[in-house]
Protein backbone atom coordinates (compact mmCIF):
# COMPACT_ATOMS: atom_id res chain seq x y z
CA UNK A 1 0.00 0.00 0.00
CA UNK A 2 1.56 3.90 -0.67
CA UNK A 3 2.70 5.27 2.13
CA UNK A 4 0.51 7.20 4.15
CA UNK A 5 1.82 10.70 4.48
CA UNK A 6 0.71 13.88 7.02
CA UNK A 7 -0.52 17.03 6.20
CA UNK A 8 -0.14 20.11 8.68
CA UNK A 9 -2.74 19.32 10.72
CA UNK A 10 -2.26 15.74 11.46
CA UNK A 11 1.11 16.31 12.19
CA UNK A 12 0.56 18.69 14.55
CA UNK A 13 -2.08 16.37 16.31
CA UNK A 14 0.69 13.68 15.98
CA UNK A 15 3.03 15.34 17.46
CA UNK A 16 0.99 16.15 20.63
CA UNK A 17 0.39 12.52 20.92
CA UNK A 18 4.02 11.79 20.82
CA UNK A 19 4.84 14.41 23.38
CA UNK A 20 2.11 12.76 25.80
CA UNK A 21 3.90 9.31 24.96
CA UNK A 22 7.31 10.49 25.87
CA UNK A 23 6.03 12.61 29.10
CA UNK A 24 4.66 9.61 30.13
CA UNK A 25 7.24 7.26 29.53
CA UNK A 26 9.20 9.81 32.05
CA UNK A 27 6.89 9.86 34.65
CA UNK A 28 6.62 5.97 34.50
CA UNK A 29 10.74 6.19 35.24
CA UNK A 30 10.11 8.02 38.51
CA UNK A 31 7.72 5.58 39.79
CA UNK A 32 9.57 1.87 39.35
CA UNK A 33 11.01 0.21 41.90
CA UNK A 34 11.56 -3.03 43.63
CA UNK A 35 8.49 -4.49 44.95
CA UNK A 36 6.14 -3.27 42.71
CA UNK A 37 4.46 -5.26 40.26
CA UNK A 38 3.50 -4.70 36.97
CA UNK A 39 -0.32 -4.62 37.09
CA UNK A 40 1.04 -1.65 39.17
CA UNK A 41 2.43 0.14 36.28
CA UNK A 42 -0.34 -0.54 34.34
CA UNK A 43 -2.43 1.45 36.30
CA UNK A 44 -0.31 4.87 36.73
CA UNK A 45 -0.13 4.44 32.56
CA UNK A 46 -3.66 4.36 31.96
CA UNK A 47 -4.39 7.46 34.80
CA UNK A 48 -1.78 9.30 33.38
CA UNK A 49 -3.18 8.76 29.71
CA UNK A 50 -6.73 8.70 30.14
CA UNK A 51 -6.30 11.65 32.47
CA UNK A 52 -4.77 14.40 29.63
CA UNK A 53 -7.66 13.26 27.57
CA UNK A 54 -6.12 10.20 25.55
CA UNK A 55 -6.54 7.01 25.11
CA UNK A 56 -4.02 3.89 26.27
CA UNK A 57 -3.69 2.50 22.76
CA UNK A 58 -3.29 -1.29 23.41
CA UNK A 59 -6.60 -1.35 25.57
CA UNK A 60 -8.62 -3.38 23.57
CA UNK A 61 -6.36 -3.56 21.01
CA UNK A 62 -7.17 -6.90 19.03
CA UNK A 63 -8.39 -8.06 22.49
CA UNK A 64 -5.26 -6.62 24.55
CA UNK A 65 -6.66 -6.43 28.45
CA UNK A 66 -4.35 -3.78 29.65
CA UNK A 67 -3.07 -0.40 29.04
CA UNK A 68 0.93 -0.22 28.77
CA UNK A 69 2.96 -3.55 27.86
CA UNK A 70 5.42 -4.31 30.72
CA UNK A 71 8.08 -6.92 29.47
CA UNK A 72 10.31 -8.13 32.21
CA UNK A 73 13.97 -9.92 31.38
CA UNK A 74 13.70 -12.35 29.01
CA UNK A 75 10.35 -11.15 27.71
CA UNK A 76 11.00 -9.67 24.07
CA UNK A 77 7.72 -7.76 23.64
CA UNK A 78 4.12 -7.65 24.34
CA UNK A 79 4.49 -8.54 28.16
CA UNK A 80 1.28 -8.44 29.80
CA UNK A 81 1.00 -6.35 33.27
CA UNK A 82 -0.12 -8.39 36.32
CA UNK A 83 0.82 -9.78 39.64
CA UNK A 84 4.54 -10.07 38.40
CA UNK A 85 7.23 -8.74 41.23
CA UNK A 86 9.94 -6.37 39.99
CA UNK A 87 13.09 -7.54 41.47
CA UNK A 88 16.47 -5.90 42.32
CA UNK A 89 18.58 -6.46 38.97
CA UNK A 90 16.04 -6.87 36.82
CA UNK A 91 15.30 -5.20 33.36
CA UNK A 92 12.02 -4.03 32.03
CA UNK A 93 10.94 -2.34 28.73
CA UNK A 94 7.77 -0.26 29.47
CA UNK A 95 6.21 0.22 26.05
CA UNK A 96 3.45 3.16 26.15
CA UNK A 97 1.26 4.06 22.96
CA UNK A 98 -0.81 6.86 23.28
CA UNK A 99 -4.05 8.42 21.29
CA UNK A 100 -4.85 11.75 21.29
CA UNK A 101 -7.48 13.04 21.47
CA UNK A 102 -8.73 9.68 22.82
CA UNK A 103 -11.88 9.74 19.73
CA UNK A 104 -10.68 10.00 16.58
CA UNK A 105 -7.00 10.76 17.54
CA UNK A 106 -3.39 9.85 16.38
CA UNK A 107 -1.01 7.46 18.16
CA UNK A 108 2.29 8.20 19.46
CA UNK A 109 4.90 5.15 20.29
CA UNK A 110 7.35 5.22 22.20
CA UNK A 111 9.46 2.64 24.80
CA UNK A 112 12.62 1.72 27.00
CA UNK A 113 14.22 -0.27 29.17
CA UNK A 114 14.99 0.43 33.02
CA UNK A 115 16.99 -0.72 35.33
CA UNK A 116 15.73 -2.32 38.70
CA UNK A 117 18.15 -1.73 41.20
CA UNK A 118 21.57 -2.48 40.28
CA UNK A 119 22.32 -4.73 36.87
CA UNK A 120 24.26 -7.42 36.46
CA UNK A 121 27.04 -6.71 33.67
CA UNK A 122 24.99 -8.95 31.07
CA UNK A 123 21.92 -7.02 31.82
CA UNK A 124 23.90 -3.92 31.67
CA UNK A 125 25.26 -5.04 28.15
CA UNK A 126 22.18 -5.79 26.08
CA UNK A 127 20.53 -2.79 27.47
CA UNK A 128 22.88 -0.49 26.61
CA UNK A 129 23.82 -2.12 22.97
CA UNK A 130 19.74 -1.88 22.11
CA UNK A 131 20.08 1.64 23.27
CA UNK A 132 22.92 2.41 20.72
CA UNK A 133 20.97 0.45 17.92
CA UNK A 134 18.07 2.88 18.13
CA UNK A 135 20.23 5.74 17.48
CA UNK A 136 22.32 4.33 14.53
CA UNK A 137 19.05 3.38 12.96
CA UNK A 138 17.63 6.94 13.70
CA UNK A 139 20.75 8.34 11.95
CA UNK A 140 19.70 6.30 8.79
CA UNK A 141 16.78 7.90 8.28
CA UNK A 142 15.79 10.32 5.99
CA UNK A 143 13.68 10.72 1.95
CA UNK A 144 14.65 8.07 -0.35
CA UNK A 145 16.47 5.96 2.22
CA UNK A 146 15.22 2.32 1.61
CA UNK A 147 13.79 0.68 4.19
CA UNK A 148 16.66 -2.61 4.38
CA UNK A 149 19.04 0.04 5.32
CA UNK A 150 17.81 0.40 9.07
CA UNK A 151 17.61 -3.16 9.98
CA UNK A 152 21.19 -3.43 8.06
CA UNK A 153 23.09 -0.50 10.69
CA UNK A 154 21.07 -2.11 13.29
CA UNK A 155 21.90 -5.81 12.93
CA UNK A 156 25.70 -5.05 12.06
CA UNK A 157 26.07 -3.26 15.38
CA UNK A 158 24.56 -5.21 17.45
CA UNK A 159 26.55 -8.72 16.12
CA UNK A 160 28.94 -6.94 16.80
CA UNK A 161 29.03 -6.91 20.42
CA UNK A 162 27.42 -10.33 20.89
CA UNK A 163 23.79 -10.04 20.67
CA UNK A 164 21.20 -10.82 18.12
CA UNK A 165 18.20 -9.13 16.61
CA UNK A 166 14.85 -10.32 16.87
CA UNK A 167 13.23 -11.05 13.29
CA UNK A 168 9.56 -11.87 13.69
CA UNK A 169 8.67 -8.40 15.03
CA UNK A 170 8.97 -5.39 13.42
CA UNK A 171 8.55 -1.61 13.46
CA UNK A 172 5.98 -0.12 11.83
CA UNK A 173 3.69 2.89 10.22
CA UNK A 174 1.83 5.18 12.63
CA UNK A 175 -0.59 7.27 12.98
CA UNK A 176 -3.72 7.42 12.07
CA UNK A 177 -3.69 3.76 13.13
CA UNK A 178 -1.63 2.24 15.52
CA UNK A 179 -0.54 -0.08 13.20
CA UNK A 180 -0.04 0.25 9.24
CA UNK A 181 2.00 0.29 6.75
CA UNK A 182 5.12 0.11 5.99
CA UNK A 183 6.80 -2.64 8.04
CA UNK A 184 10.13 -1.90 9.19
CA UNK A 185 12.57 -5.43 10.01
CA UNK A 186 15.51 -4.63 11.84
CA UNK A 187 18.23 -7.07 10.67
CA UNK A 188 20.22 -7.52 7.29
CA UNK A 189 18.43 -10.02 5.18
CA UNK A 190 15.42 -8.52 4.45
CA UNK A 191 13.53 -7.92 1.53
CA UNK A 192 12.31 -4.51 2.16
CA UNK A 193 13.38 -2.02 -0.39
CA UNK A 194 10.82 0.38 -0.43
CA UNK A 195 11.99 4.10 0.20
CA UNK A 196 11.18 6.41 2.75
CA UNK A 197 8.89 9.55 1.89
CA UNK A 198 8.97 12.60 3.60
CA UNK A 199 6.00 12.84 5.68
CA UNK A 200 5.72 9.19 6.73
CA UNK A 201 5.79 8.22 10.46
CA UNK A 202 7.04 5.40 11.67
CA UNK A 203 8.30 3.31 14.67
CA UNK A 204 11.90 1.98 14.85
CA UNK A 205 12.16 -0.55 18.00
CA UNK A 206 14.78 -2.92 17.51
CA UNK A 207 14.48 -6.01 20.08
CA UNK A 208 17.98 -7.01 21.09
CA UNK A 209 18.91 -10.87 22.65
CA UNK A 210 21.70 -11.51 24.88
CA UNK A 211 21.28 -15.11 23.14
CA UNK A 212 19.65 -15.97 19.82
CA UNK A 213 17.35 -14.05 17.95
CA UNK A 214 14.83 -16.80 18.02
CA UNK A 215 11.29 -16.68 20.11
CA UNK A 216 8.42 -18.21 21.36
CA UNK A 217 5.23 -17.48 22.20
CA UNK A 218 3.71 -17.56 25.74
CA UNK A 219 0.56 -19.61 26.02
CA UNK A 220 -1.28 -16.20 26.89
CA UNK A 221 -1.08 -15.56 23.12
CA UNK A 222 0.32 -12.51 23.53
CA UNK A 223 4.27 -12.81 25.61
CA UNK A 224 6.77 -12.85 23.38
CA UNK A 225 9.70 -14.61 25.04
CA UNK A 226 13.04 -15.51 23.72
CA UNK A 227 13.33 -19.16 22.76
CA UNK A 228 16.74 -19.88 24.90
CA UNK A 229 15.63 -17.31 28.13
CA UNK A 230 18.09 -15.16 27.49
CA UNK A 231 18.17 -11.70 28.81
CA UNK A 232 16.26 -8.96 26.15
CA UNK A 233 16.11 -4.92 25.72
CA UNK A 234 14.50 -2.67 23.48
CA UNK A 235 14.12 0.90 23.22
CA UNK A 236 11.98 2.74 20.41
CA UNK A 237 10.99 5.68 19.14
CA UNK A 238 8.51 7.50 16.39
CA UNK A 239 10.02 9.72 13.99
CA UNK A 240 8.94 11.56 11.05
CA UNK A 241 10.60 11.42 7.61
CA UNK A 242 11.99 14.72 6.47
CA UNK A 243 14.21 15.57 3.45
CA UNK A 244 17.44 15.63 5.48
CA UNK A 245 17.04 12.80 8.06
CA UNK A 246 13.98 12.75 10.74
CA UNK A 247 12.09 14.26 13.24
CA UNK A 248 11.76 12.06 16.96
CA UNK A 249 8.77 13.07 17.42
CA UNK A 250 8.72 10.88 20.94
CA UNK A 251 12.06 12.58 22.10
CA UNK A 252 12.32 13.46 25.31
CA UNK A 253 12.76 16.50 27.26
CA UNK A 254 14.29 15.10 30.58
CA UNK A 255 16.26 12.38 31.33
CA UNK A 256 14.68 8.82 32.26
CA UNK A 257 14.74 8.11 35.85
CA UNK A 258 16.18 4.14 35.94
CA UNK A 259 17.43 4.43 32.05
CA UNK A 260 19.44 6.98 30.91
CA UNK A 261 20.64 8.74 34.84
CA UNK A 262 23.02 5.56 35.08
CA UNK A 263 26.95 6.31 35.05
CA UNK A 264 27.66 3.64 32.76
CA UNK A 265 24.61 5.06 30.36
CA UNK A 266 24.85 7.21 27.01
CA UNK A 267 22.72 9.79 26.09
CA UNK A 268 22.89 9.98 22.28
CA UNK A 269 21.97 13.30 20.66
CA UNK A 270 18.99 11.80 18.55
CA UNK A 271 17.10 9.64 21.35
CA UNK A 272 18.09 11.71 24.61
CA UNK A 273 16.60 14.64 26.15
CA UNK A 274 16.46 17.89 23.94
CA UNK A 275 18.56 19.82 27.06
CA UNK A 276 20.72 18.83 29.55
CA UNK A 277 22.38 19.56 32.76
CA UNK A 278 26.26 20.27 32.19
CA UNK A 279 26.78 17.06 34.12
CA UNK A 280 25.55 15.02 31.10
CA UNK A 281 27.95 13.92 28.18
CA UNK A 282 26.28 13.51 25.09
CA UNK A 283 27.95 10.84 22.82
CA UNK A 284 28.13 11.78 19.05
CA UNK A 285 30.31 8.42 18.44
CA UNK A 286 27.96 6.84 15.93
CA UNK A 287 27.86 9.50 13.16
CA UNK A 288 31.04 8.29 11.98
CA UNK A 289 29.86 4.53 12.12
CA UNK A 290 27.01 5.83 10.18
CA UNK A 291 28.65 8.00 7.53
CA UNK A 292 26.54 10.94 8.11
Amino acid sequence: MPQELHTPATLETMRRSCRLAAETLCAVGRILRPGMTTEEIDRFVHEYITSRGAHPSPLGYRGFPRSVCTSVNEVVCHGIPGKRVLREGDIINVDVTTQWPAKHGYHGDTSATFYIGEPSDEARHVTEVARRCLELALQVVRHNVRINEIGAVIEEYAQSEGCSVVREYVGHGVGRLFHMDPQIPHYKQNEVRERLRAGLTFTIEPMINLGGWQTELAPDGWTVLTKDRSLSAQFEHTVLVTRDGCEVLTKRDELLVGSEDRPWSRVWPLSGPTTLGPAVHVYREPTALTGR
